[in-house]
């Protein structure tokens, strides 16, 4: 009986294969890519005038707010004036007395201009009445000239802001003796809108920018077009975008790096002079780069490999060499080429040699991803949570 039903039964089959595995890839297609170097940075003010007592005096009164904004011309310090008061008015009395001889060998030579005509006066007198005009009109120029100088020190007694820009702590007190012998430091005002920001690379990739242009790999940027932009000490991108100025042309010994110097507009005062920064400057373009996702390059001991999917759908590994990163993405100098496809995921689960189903990659948004992870974490507890509330009935 045993017998009869195993003869009747049917033809036994193996397993069937299961499906190729799916697999997302990225076709590989150069495109124009703007070369970034990042570099280190250091924020300097545009502009720095150290104001400094140019006349002797005690300082009568400070007429700033300390860490504000002045504008240039704006009064800073008040230095005791009756001392330069009294040069002017002593300079001034000089003027007008130099103006009265002035006038009296004017008349004079005057007079005797038509008497040495007549010969009423010898030419000797006329002569000395001439010249004594003339050394009046040289006293009235000093005389002036002189209290042209009191002027201008009974001016320095006000110090005033050479230009506009936020004025630190003072540097000197109410009382203090300054300008006695040097000029003494009063305070700093230091312009910050627009700011600097020296960059420093080092000579080594700068040499290795030029050679690639020079050889046509890569094409200039141009002085106009280049973009430069901030990363701040919390890691966070600046708002507006930078002006590269100039490249310096001499390397510094001590580092062996070139300096390059951006200026920036910072209305909000969020750049402070001394502020440590990372600069991205965008100074060449590559007009046929090759770029791939970030994951899917992986790192072997013997260096980088992508895995890529032939005409048959069969998996490989592809040894890469890396260049820099643009935008989670590596830029691939050597190994791929124009149509390759790269698989960027569900390369845990397969294997040089496997066959797979390729289809295209979608980059997921940051917040959807966020979201569907909570909602399958929160998803299985429900289900357990019926369970025990069913089993609980049972149990009495």
């Amino acid at each position: 009986m045993l017998y009869a039903i195993a003869g009747c039964g049917g033809k036994s089959e193996g397993p069937a294969a299961p499906p190729p595995t799916e697999v997302s890839i990225v076709t590989v297609k150069p495109a124009p890519l703007a070369i970034t170097n990042e570099m280190p940075a250091r924020i300097e003010a545009s502009r720095v005038a150290e104001v400094r007592a140019r006349v002797p005096g005690i300082v009568l009164k400070r007429t700033f707010k300390e860490g504000s904004d002045v504008k240039a011309g704006a009064t800073l310090f008040l230095i005791d004036p009756a001392q330069f008061k009294a040069e002017y008015n002593s300079a001034e009395a000089s003027v007008q007395r130099a103006e009265a001889t002035l006038l009296q060998n004017q008349l004079k030579a005057k007079r005797y201009k038509p008497l040495v005509e007549t010969n009423a006066v010898s030419k000797q007198e006329y002569d000395d009445v001439v010249a004594a005009e003339k050394q009046a009109a040289a006293d009235l120029a000093s005389a002036k000239a002189a209290r042209e100088t009191a002027k201008l020190s009974l001016g320095y007694a006000t110090v005033t802001s050479p230009i506009s820009g936020r004025v630190g702590r003072e540097l000197v007190t109410e009382g203090a003796l300054v300008g006695q012998g040097d000029a003494t430091p009063m305070a700093v005002v230091q312009q910050i809108d627009p700011i600097y920001v020296n960059m420093t690379q080092s000579s080594t990739e700068a040499l290795q920018l030029q050679r690639a242009m020079a050889s046509g790999q890569l094409k200039s940027a141009g002085k106009d077009q280049l973009k430069v932009t901030l990363v701040t000490e919390d890691g966070r991108e600046y708002a507006h975008p930078g002006k590269l100025l100039f490249t310096d042309l001499t390397v510094d010994p001590s580092s062996g790096a070139v300096t390059l110097r951006a200026t920036f507009p910072n209305p909000e005062r969020l750049l402070l002079p001394g502020m440590y920064v990372r600069a991205r400057v965008e100074q060449a373009v590559d007009e046929s780069a090759i770029t791939v996702p970030q994951q899917a390059v992986t790192r072997t001991p013997g260096g980088s490999a992508v895995m890529v999917v032939d005409a048959n759908n069969k998996v490989a590994s592809r040894p890469v060499t890396t260049g820099n990163a643009s935008n989670n993405s590596w830029v691939i100098t050597d190994g791929l080429k124009e149509g390759d496809r790269v698989i960027v995921e569900g390369l845990q689960k397969v294997q040089p040699g496997a066959t797979v189903k390729p289809v295209p990659w979608q980059k997921a948004a940051p917040a959807a991803n966020g979201a569907a992870d909570a909602a399958g974490t929160a998803a299985p507890a429900a289900p357990a949570a019926s369970a025990k509330n069913a089993e609980q009935p049972k149990s009495k």
